[in-house]
């Protein structure tokens, strides 16, 4: 943990008091963490089938016309490939995959506050890439970036590839590349157990104060339909943002729900689980109101490493993928009998 941390996380954490004194600690060095794009270690030595389609298994693809002036099915990528083209070759280049990930997301992408090291589903995925592309899950640099800095990153060429629980949606296809759909889940409004008044997303919302991470899902889906929920800052977006409603990073909302600052937080349901299993004060309200699909993102042009990444993804749905599920999720998401079936263009 970076010096001056620890002071910061003592004074957040006894503002948590009745929420679970190990649970705020973890979101207090998360929000210290993780609000600028920043290097972390280099590791290794440096310190369910598609709505409507018929799955066939894990690992086999179903091909799909996909239209350039539609946007039927955007999850749907491009087929898989081993050869090596120009973004390949930079990689091989320098010897190490450079890929975004979260810090502050429990069990997906979080700094295990023990050992320090980066774990959860998306580092596993992150590391069988690099793997595959240069014969070590070792050879990869993991770099912290906020939510809403995962396609800038991209396009800056800060990181190769984006792996952070980003949905593929029709917006973002003409921002980025993805791969074929790793992971299911769907939007959901968490909040305090105590909050009895709150059933979900519907009109129980209306006059709550709203949480979501600048550049989400869950921003734009509240953009359509709020029911009548305050979730704009005001100067939102500009530098007198106060970032209280719309926040860098996601799990900055559970720490404004902890404070009592918001009402209620409206998140992917993945998320929302790791984080109600971090809070048992808090949990998940009503049912999940949308479908998301989860890819790893690259920036546009580079088709050669979307192509590596899903044929990576054929193998991962093999066994791996399982296996992923099993030590960091199942636990906190049961029920789920294996990724999304890969759909190609």
């Amino acid at each position: 943990m970076p010096n001056g941390t620890y002071p910061l996380a003592r004074r957040t954490a006894q503002r948590f008091r009745g929420w679970g004194g190990v649970a705020a600690m973890a979101v207090a060095c998360g929000l210290t963490a993780s609000l600028t794009l920043l290097p972390l270690a280099h590791d290794g030595g440096d310190a369910a089938a598609e709505p409507g389609i018929a799955g066939p298994g894990p690992g086999v693809g179903t091909g799909v016309q996909v239209k350039a002036d539609t946007c039927d099915k955007p999850w749907a990528s491009l087929t898989p490939s081993t050869a090596d083209g120009p973004s390949i070759e930079a990689i091989k280049q320098r010897g190490k995959l450079v890929v975004g990930v979260d810090q502050s997301s429990y069990r997906w992408g979080y700094r295990n506050p023990e050992t320090r090291a980066l774990e959860g589903f998306d580092i596993d995925l992150a590391r069988a890439i690099a793997k595959d592309i240069l014969g070590s899950p070792d050879a990869v640099i993991f770099r912290a970036i906020p939510t809403n800095q995962r396609i800038a990153a991209l396009d800056s060429g800060k990181v190769d590839l984006v792996v952070r629980t980003m949905t593929i949606n029709c917006k973002r296809i003409q921002q980025v590349a993805f791969s074929t759909a790793y992971f299911q889940a769907g939007q959901q409004v968490l909040a305090a157990k105590l909050a009895t008044d709150i059933t979900g997303y519907d009109t129980s919302l209306k006059g709550k104060r709203v949480c979501t991470a600048e550049g989400s899902t869950a921003y734009e889906a509240l953009e359509e339909k709020s029911f009548g929920a305050l979730f704009k800052d005001e100067a939102d977006g500009t530098k007198d943002d106060k970032d209280l409603l719309t926040v860098p990073n996601q799990l900055d909302c559970l720490a404004r729900l902890q404070m009592g600052e918001v009402d209620a937080v409206v998140t992917d349901n993945a998320l929302a689980a790791g984080q109600a299993a971090q809070d048992p004060a808090v949990e998940l309200k009503g049912t999940p109101f949308t479908t998301e699909y989860y890819g790893v993102a690259a920036k546009l042009g580079n088709d050669d490493l979307v192509r590596r990444v899903n044929q990576v993804l054929v193998g991962y749905r093999q066994g791996p993928w399982q296996q992923a599920y099993k030590n960091w999720l199942e636990k906190d998401l049961p029920g789920i009998t294996g990724p999304p079936a890969p759909l190609y263009k």
